[in-house]
């Protein structure tokens, strides 16, 4: 007989980084909840791909078919940035400074690991640029070797459309010390040096 408790410890273990003591911190928390809190748990996680889709021009997740921010007539549709997560998505609407629209390419390249252009919505990408007047689009890709050839890819795609394709800045971070910092950051620190 299986033992349910291990069961859900190795599932939630399952999710990053949730490690062995987190999953069982939280099986053991949802074990001592009402049983309606577990079951609307397991509903809300049974149901979430038929309730979440893909945004059809962003590829951000929402629940309509076009998602909150490509519904918004407020945001700036002539600036794109894209991104290789929605994490990342989440994260730059969490600073609040940015009011433009976003291109999310659920992945990056990849050869060794046998991603390549075909497997990113680039075409998409391209399509919207033409479309919606694009004037720029920032790559906020990570700062990886995947994360800067799939920038440089974006940017070759892109060129031909007469868009201005940019790259988020890369420097140290606010309140770091220049001690403890890698020698490629400090480079780009001051490669985007701007005046005060």
């Amino acid at each position: 007989m299986s033992d349910p408790i291990a069961e859900l410890v190795a599932l939630l273990g399952r999710l990053p980084g949730v490690g062995e003591r987190t999953a069982t911190r939280l099986a053991f928390h949802v074990l001592g909840e009402t049983p309606d809190y577990a079951h609307a748990l397991g509903e809300s996680l049974r149901s979430i791909h038929e309730r979440v889709q893909r945004c059809e021009e962003c590829g951000n997740y929402g629940a309509e078919a076009r998602c909150t921010i490509c519904s918004d007539a407020r945001r700036d549709a002539s600036i794109v940035c894209v991104v290789a997560r929605v994490p990342d998505l989440v994260a730059i609407e969490r600073a609040g400074s940015f009011r433009g629209r976003y291109h999310v390419l659920h992945g990056l390249l990849a050869p060794l690991d046998g991603v390549g252009p075909d497997a990113l919505p680039l075409d998409a990408l391209v399509r919207r640029a033409r479309a919606d007047g694009v004037r720029e689009v920032i790559v906020a890709t990570p700062l990886s070797v995947e994360g800067e050839a799939t920038a440089l890819y974006v940017a070759q795609v892109l060129r031909p459309l007469g868009v201005r394709v940019s790259r988020i800045a890369s420097g140290v971070p606010h309140g770091g010390e220049l001690e403890f910092t890698d020698q490629i950051t400090l480079g780009r620190a001051f490669d985007g040096r701007r005046d005060l």
